[in-house]
C-alpha cells in the first residue's frame, strides 16, 4: 500500500508543479489588475466585453474543435454545458432577485463558476497529457500557462463589474481561476489512466458550452450602456488577444510532441 501511495505521489508531481506555474501566472494577473482598484473599477463594463470576445473566440476556435475531434458527443455535451449555464443564471437570478437598476452581485456566479469549470478541466489535462508522455505533459502545460494570466484578470473584471468589492474580487478570482488548477490535477490525477479521448472531449465541450452562454450573454450585457464604437472596440479587443493566443507556436491543450503533431492516444500510450 505505502508503495503503490509513493508510485501516484511521483506520478503526481510533475502536473502539480505546471499546475502550481499555471496558477502563479493567473494570480499575478490579479495582482497587478487588483493593484490599480480604482481604474479597473471604471473600466470594469470594458473588461467585461474584452473578455466575451476573447471567451467566445477561445471557445470557437480552440476548445470546440478539440472537443470535436476527441469526442463523439461532444455536439450533446456542448448544448448541454450552454443550457445548464442559462438554467444556473435564470436559478440564481430567481434566488437572489434584482434590485431596480442595481447590479446584483449574484449574477456573478454563472461566469465565475464557468471559469472554474474550465480551469478545473486544465488541471485534469495536466494530469492526462503527463500520464501518456512527459513531453506531451509540459508541451501542454506551455500552451496552457499562455491564457492563464487574461484568465485571472477576466474573472476579476466579471466580479468588479457586479459591484464586488476590490479585495473580495481578488479572493473569489483567484478561486476560480487560480486554486483550481492544482485541484483538477490533485483530483484527477489517481484516475488519470481512466480517463480515455471521449472523456476529455466531453469535459471540453461542457466547458466550451458554459463559456459560450456566459460570453454571449451576461458578459454582452454592457453593451447596451455604451456606444458601438466604445463596446464594439471592447469586444474586437478580445476577439484579437484570442486570435493571437490561438496562432501562438506553442498554443493548444492537448498536443502530442512528436514529430508528427498527433493527439495522444492516452490509453494505449500509458500502457505502452
Amino acid at each position: 500500500m505505502g508503495k503503490a501511495n509513493l508510485l501516484m505521489w511521483s506520478s503526481l508531481q510533475a502536473p502539480l508543479f505546471f499546475g502550481l506555474i499555471a496558477a502563479f501566472f493567473t494570480t499575478v494577473g490579479l495582482v497587478l489588475v487588483a493593484q490599480r482598484a480604482p481604474w479597473s473599477e471604471r473600466n470594469a463594463s470594458l473588461f467585461g466585453l474584452a473578455a466575451a470576445g476573447m471567451l467566445t473566440t477561445l471557445a470557437f476556435l480552440h476548445i470546440i474543435p478539440e472537443a470535436f475531434s476527441l469526442s463523439t458527443m461532444a455536439p450533446a455535451w456542448l448544448a448541454t454545458g450552454f443550457f445548464a449555464g442559462l438554467l444556473l443564471n435564470n436559478f440564481v437570478k430567481a434566488v437572489f432577485p434584482d434590485k431596480e437598476g442595481v447590479a446584483s452581485k449574484h449574477e456573478a456566479i454563472t461566469p465565475i463558476l464557468a471559469i472554474a469549470v474550465h480551469s478545473f478541466i486544465d488541471g485534469v489535462i495536466y494530469s492526462v497529457t503527463f500520464a501518456a508522455s512527459f513531453a506531451s505533459g509540459v508541451y501542454a502545460a506551455i500552451g496552457l500557462t499562455l491564457h492563464e494570466f487574461p484568465e485571472g484578470v477576466i474573472a476579476f473584471a466579471i466580479l468588479r463589474r457586479y459591484g464586488v468589492r476590490n479585495m473580495t474580487a481578488f479572493w473569489f478570482a483567484f478561486l476560480a481561476a487560480a486554486a483550481t488548477t492544482p485541484l483538477g490535477v490533485l483530483v484527477s490525477g489517481p484516475f488519470m489512466y481512466g480517463l480515455d479521448e471521449q472523456a476529455i472531449g466531453s469535459l471540453f465541450a461542457v466547458s466550451a458550452g458554459l463559456l459560450i452562454y456566459v460570453a454571449t450573454g451576461p458578459l454582452m450585457a454592457p453593451l447596451k450602456e455604451m456606444t458601438p464604437v466604445r463596446g464594439l472596440g471592447a469586444v474586437a479587443t478580445g476577439v484579437a488577444v484570442a486570435i493571437l493566443l490561438v496562432l501562438a507556436p506553442i498554443g493548444g491543450h492537448i498536443h502530442d510532441a512528436s514529430d508528427h503533431g498527433a493527439l495522444p492516444r492516452f490509453i494505449s500510450s500509458s500502457k505502452a
